[in-house]
């Protein structure tokens, strides 16, 4: 089984951020909580463990992860721009429930799916995936639990789901709110809403003026 680590005990919470990074860093997979859902994530530039979290997930390549970044200058080095509005909407939300599309750097070996050269970005608010994220660097995170099944809000959830293919869980209580992180894609002229979420639509306007959305 997947080792497990209280991050309410401050001894623990070292330990497992210790042996999370070390794990990320071999291609194992790792369970983080984040301030929306609990994740399951891997390091970003290895292929195989990207893979083996689609397989854990039951997802196929046509649904690439996100990738979560510890740092704005790290978000900077994966995109080819961020874009006319995507300074000022990390300045306004980040590190929160925002999510960005951005038109990835071409120079980066990576293979994260199917993205059709794009890339979806966040940094968390949450202390605990913060200091993974810093120690690892970018991470494909996606919601801990199978395909199409309610995503897991605790350590327990997530481990009941994944099982043994998660090498490390990171258990930092039941998570505060469960609404999902707004996405926006900034690869058009105008920023267009892909999935609503914690940051209402018309918060994003007040930095953006118009967004775009298929209601």
């Amino acid at each position: 089984m997947g080792r497990r680590f209280d991050c309410a005990d401050a001894d623990q919470r070292a330990e497992g951020l210790t042996e999370a990074a070390a794990a990320v860093r071999t291609g194992e997979l790792v369970v983080l909580p984040t301030d929306t859902v609990y994740g399951i994530g891997a390091d970003a530039f290895t292929q195989s463990a990207v893979n083996a979290l689609l397989e854990a997930k039951g997802r196929g390549r046509d649904m690439p992860p996100p990738v979560l970044v510890g740092t704005v200058r790290a978000a900077n080095a994966l995109v080819e721009d961020l874009g006319p509005f995507g300074q000022d909407l990390i300045d306004a939300f980040w590190p929160g429930p925002l999510t960005i599309v951005c038109k990835a750097n071409r120079a980066l070996s990576w293979d994260l799916g199917d993205t059709k050269g794009t890339v979806a970005l966040r940094m968390p608010l949450h202390p605990v995936a913060l200091d993974l994220l810093k120690e690892t660097g970018p991470m494909a995170v996606s919601s801990a639990n199978r395909s199409g099944a309610p995503a897991a809000t605790t350590a327990t959830e997530a481990e009941d789901q994944l099982g043994e293919s998660v090498s490390v869980y990171l258990d930092a209580g039941p998570t505060s709110d469960n609404t999902p992180s707004t996405i926006l894609d900034l690869t058009t002229a105008v920023p267009r809403l892909l999935r609503a979420g914690a940051i209402p639509v018309e918060k994003l306007r007040g930095i953006v003026g118009y967004v775009a959305t298929d209601a």
